[in-house]
C-alpha cells in the first residue's frame, strides 16, 4: 500500500516531466547563454557613417524628416538609396527618380543620396544599349552619384527571345564602360548565398532559412550553377579595369575570406561592401581582422535590408572585442558573435573615408579627418 500511494503521489510529477524528454525542434531552441563576459551593446555607431547599401522605395513621396532622424540616432550621416529608380518600366522609373531628387533637395541632399537603375525589359531590341547608356547619363546629371545592379541580372532578366542575359553579356559593356568614363561606382550584386544552392539536408548551414522562405532555394542549375553566375560577374570586372566596381555582401565570399583575397589581387578594380553578412565576419573575428587590416581601403559599410535595430549588431562586431554575443535574426545564424576591435583608423576608413573616395559628390566636411 505505501509504495501504491508513492506511485500515485509521483504520477503528476512524471506526466509534467514528459515533454522535457520529447525531441526539441532547431527552431524552437534558444538557449539563454549563462556565459559571463563584459559586454559592450552599441546603438551608435563610433564615428559618422555612410551606408553604401541601401533600399527606399518610397522616397519619392514620404516625408524624408522622419527617416533622417532615424539616421542620426544611429549616426548615420549618409543613406545610398540603391534604388534610385524604383519599380515599374521606363515611365515609372524615370518618374520615381525625378521626385526622389526633388525630395532630397528640399529634406537634405547632403544626406540622402541616389543611385541609378537600369530597366532592363527591352534589352534584346534594336538601341537598347543606347537608350540605357543615355538614361545612365542623364540621371548623373541630374544627381545620380552611382549604378546599382540588382540580382535580378543573371536569374530572371530575359531578351526578346526568351533566352537568360548573362552578368557579363557583351550588350552591357558599353553600360559598364560609361560608368567607368563618368567616374562614378556600379554596386553589383549577384547570385545568393551558395548554400541556396546545395541541398536542403540537416548539413545545410542555411535549412531553417530556406524553410522559412522556400523561394530562396535553387535547384543546382536553377537558373545556371552558382560557380557559373559568379564567374560571370568576376568577366565583368576583368574586361573592365577602369571601372571601379563595388561588390555586394563581399561577393557572397565572407565565409572563405583566403578565397576572397586572391580575388582582391586579382581584381584591383574591386570593392566590397558588408551588407546582410556581418554574421559571417562575426564568428571568424581573427581572420577578419586581418582581412581588414590588409583591406582597409576596399571595404565599405553597408547594411542592406533598412531596419535600424539590426545595425547594432554591425557597431558591436566592427568596433568591440565583445564575446559570444547573438546576432539578430536565428534563421542567417544561429551561432555566435564575436567583435573585431578595429582600430579607430580602420573604422574611419570602413565607415566613411573609403565611400567619399570611391563615391564621387560626397560633401567630406560632414565627417571627422
Amino acid at each position: 500500500m505505501a509504495a501504491l500511494a508513492l506511485l500515485v503521489l509521483n504520477a503528476p510529477i512524471v506526466r509534467a516531466q514528459k515533454p522535457a524528454d520529447m525531441p526539441l525542434g532547431f527552431e524552437e531552441y534558444d538557449p539563454v547563454s549563462t556565459l559571463k563576459v563584459p559586454e559592450h551593446k552599441l546603438t551608435r555607431a563610433k564615428f559618422p557613417f555612410i551606408d553604401v547599401h541601401n533600399h527606399q522605395f518610397q522616397m519619392d513621396k514620404a516625408d524624408l524628416r522622419p527617416l533622417v532622424a532615424q539616421m542620426d540616432s544611429l549616426n548615420m550621416q549618409v543613406m545610398v538609396n540603391l534604388s534610385g529608380r524604383g519599380w515599374g518600366n521606363v515611365a515609372e522609373n524615370t518618374r520615381f527618380f525625378t521626385a526622389a531628387a526633388t525630395n532630397i533637395q528640399k529634406t537634405n541632399p547632403k544626406r540622402l543620396i541616389l543611385f541609378s537603375n537600369i530597366n532592363f525589359d527591352d534589352i534584346g531590341k534594336a538601341g537598347w544599349t543606347d537608350e540605357a547608356v543615355k538614361t545612365l547619363e542623364a540621371d548623373v546629371k541630374a544627381g545620380a552619384k552611382g549604378l546599382k545592379i540588382y540580382k535580378s541580372l543573371g536569374f530572371s532578366v530575359k531578351d526578346e527571345k526568351g533566352q537568360r542575359i548573362r552578368v557579363d553579356d557583351p550588350r552591357l559593356d558599353p553600360i559598364w564602360a560609361k560608368c567607368g568614363q563618368l567616374g562614378i561606382p556600379v554596386l553589383i550584386h549577384t547570385a545568393d548565398p551558395k548554400s541556396f544552392w546545395d541541398p536542403m539536408d540537416r548539413y545545410n548551414e542555411r535549412w531553417l532559412e530556406l524553410k522559412l522562405h522556400a523561394g530562396r532555394k535553387r535547384s543546382p542549375n536553377d537558373p545556371v550553377p552558382w560557380e557559373k553566375l559568379i564567374a560571370e560577374q568576376h568577366n565583368v570586372f576583368r574586361k573592365h579595369p577602369k571601372t571601379t566596381f563595388i561588390n555586394a555582401h563581399m561577393g557572397w565570399y565572407p565565409n572563405d575570406l583566403a578565397k576572397l583575397d586572391s580575388l582582391m589581387q586579382v581584381f584591383p578594380n574591386m570593392n566590397v561592401e558588408i551588407g546582410a553578412v556581418i554574421a559571417e565576419l562575426g564568428r571568424q573575428p581573427r581572420a577578419s581582422r586581418q582581412f581588414f587590416e590588409k583591406y582597409q581601403d576596399r571595404i565599405l559599410f553597408g547594411k542592406d535590408s533598412w531596419v535600424p535595430s539590426e545595425y547594432a549588431t554591425y557597431f558591436r562586431v566592427l568596433e568591440t572585442n565583445d564575446e559570444y554575443f547573438p546576432y539578430h535574426k536565428k534563421y542567417h545564424a544561429f551561432w555566435r558573435m564575436y567583435g573585431m576591435g578595429l582600430p579607430d583608423e580602420i573604422l574611419k576608413k570602413i565607415y566613411y573615408k573609403n565611400a567619399l573616395r570611391i563615391i564621387p559628390g560626397l560633401d567630406k566636411s560632414q565627417f571627422p579627418q
